[in-house]
């Protein structure tokens, strides 16, 4: 038997168990369905932050863009997660500052600015999610910032196909989205790790030959 909405809710996101009846039903009865094919944009950088999604499943990738058209991905928000860039401008009241879109079909639920300030008012569970997730996702884009503004970006793929390997279906143009660089220079850099014996390339596939030498590569040595 399919489970029910609030038994998915439960299992997804455990802070929002345990809530005062009255706002338990006030949450049932304000969130919103949402259901987004795979490329859709559920937000983008300058709009009105409105809602919270609660990601049931599929995921979205949130990145961010530059006037060039090169886009650097931030990070994916997964089924049970909460997305950092939503919390921060439903917090503040502002505009997205980055974008955010289906990287397969998404199921969630919207909760609307009020519902969401009224959950983190009244209930601490809630609360302390919400704050610890900025630990969390702070920590993991000052890494990112770090990798961009310190590594080269031989040692940033090297390092990106050890953490997806030993065979990795994407294409050039996916990794350079990823890494926040342009699909000719990762195709080029990826030419010379076939050259070098390291991989063995094919239509949007990543052999890894030599994982050994690419964990030397992507440490500097």
């Amino acid at each position: 038997m399919k489970p029910s909405l609030e038994e998915t809710l439960s299992r997804q996101f455990p802070a929002l168990t345990a809530l005062p009846a009255p706002l338990a039903s006030e949450a049932l009865r304000q969130a919103l369905p949402i259901n987004a094919p795979a490329g859709a944009i559920l937000f983008d950088a300058g709009i009105a932050c409105q809602a919270l999604p609660l990601v049931l499943s599929g995921s979205i990738r949130v990145s961010k863009r530059a006037e060039s058209g090169r886009e650097i991905r931030l990070y994916s928000v997964n089924p049970g997660e909460l997305c950092i860039v939503t919390v921060s401008c439903l917090l503040g009241a502002s505009a997205y500052p980055a974008t955010g879109i289906a990287e397969s079909e998404v199921s969630a639920l919207a909760l609307p600015r009020p519902l969401f300030m009224r959950l983190i008012a009244e209930h601490p569970p809630f609360r302390d999610v919400v704050f610890g997730l900025f630990a969390d996702r702070l920590t993991g884009l000052m890494t990112l910032v770090e990798e961009v503004a310190f590594h080269k970006l031989d040692q940033r793929i090297a390092a990106w196909l050890l953490a997806r390997g030993p065979i990795i279906l994407a294409s050039h143009q996916v990794i350079a989205q990823e890494l926040g660089s342009v699909r000719e220079i990762v195709s080029r850099l990826l030419k010379q790790f076939e050259e070098q014996n390291f991989v063995r390339l094919g239509r949007e596939r990543i052999e890894l030959l030599d994982p050994l030498g690419l964990k030397k590569l992507a440490a500097g040595s």
